[in-house]
C-alpha cells in the first residue's frame, strides 16, 4: 500500500470517529499517514480498507484502532480457511489410518505444513503399528495439535509482520545462531528463538 493510498484508509477512520480526528494537526496526519503506510507497505490496499471495516463495524468502544488490531484483522481475513488444529489432525490420523502398508503415499499426500510437523512417512508407519487407538488420541493427537497451534501462531505473526522487519530478525537470528547446536533445534525451537528476539526488539523500542 502506498502513501496515496493509505491516506484513503485515513479518511475511512477519520470518517468513523471525526471526534478524535478533529483537532488532529496537518503534521500529525502526515506523521501517522507515512508510519501506516511503512507498516502495510506489503498488504493490498483492498484488504487493508476489509480489515479496517472490519474493524469500525465491530467496535462498541468509539475509539480507533491501532496498526496492531489491523493487522491481527488482516491475518484472519487472510487465514480463514486454513485448517483447524483438529482438522489438522484428523488429515493426519486418516494418514496413520492406512500407515502400516501405505506410509509413503499418505505422507506424500499431506501438506506441506503436515509434512513438516509428521517428519516423515516412517513415523506414520510407526504410530500405525505400536500405537493403540487410545494412546494415539490422548499423547500422539495432543502433541501434535500443540505443535500445529504454535506453527499456526508463528505464521500469523509472520504474516502481520511489514518483509523489512522480517529481513532484519532473520539477518538478526543468523548472527545469533551457534552453528553446531543450530543443527539440533527443532523448527519449533527456532521459531521460539525468533519471537524472543522479536520480543526483545518490541521491547528495545
Amino acid at each position: 500500500m502506498t502513501v496515496k493510498e493509505t491516506g484513503k484508509i485515513m479518511d475511512i477512520l477519520e470518517s468513523a470517529y471525526p471526534q478524535f480526528y478533529k483537532s488532529q494537526a496537518d503534521e500529525e496526519r502526515t506523521k501517522a499517514t507515512k508510519l501506516w503506510a511503512a507498516m502495510f507497505a506489503d498488504d493490498d490496499l483492498a484488504v487493508v480498507a476489509a480489515a479496517v471495516k472490519a474493524f469500525i463495524a465491530t467496535d462498541t468502544k468509539g475509539f480507533p484502532p491501532v496498526i496492531g488490531i489491523i493487522k491481527s484483522k488482516i491475518a484472519d481475513i487472510v487465514s480463514h480457511d486454513k485448517m483447524t488444529e483438529y482438522e489438522a489432525w484428523n488429515r493426519v490420523k486418516e494418514a496413520i489410518g492406512n500407515g502400516i502398508y501405505g506410509a509413503e503415499e499418505e505422507f506424500a499426500k499431506l501438506p506441506p505444513v503436515l509434512q513438516r510437523l509428521v517428519g516423515s512417512a516412517y513415523q506414520i508407519q510407526e504410530w500405525a503399528r505400536n500405537m493403540d487407538s487410545k494412546t494415539l488420541e490422548s499423547v500422539v493427537g495432543s502433541n501434535f495439535m500443540r505443535s500445529y497451534r504454535a506453527r499456526a501462531e508463528y505464521e500469523r505473526e509472520d504474516l502481520m509482520l511489514p518483509s523489512d522487519l522480517k529481513k532484519f530478525i532473520e539477518a538478526f537470528s543468523e548472527r545469533m545462531k551457534l552453528p553446531e547446536a543450530e543443527k539440533q533445534l527443532t523448527e519449533f525451537e527456532v521459531n521460539d528463538r525468533r519471537n524472543e528476539i522479536r520480543r526483545q526488539l518490541e521491547e528495545a523500542n
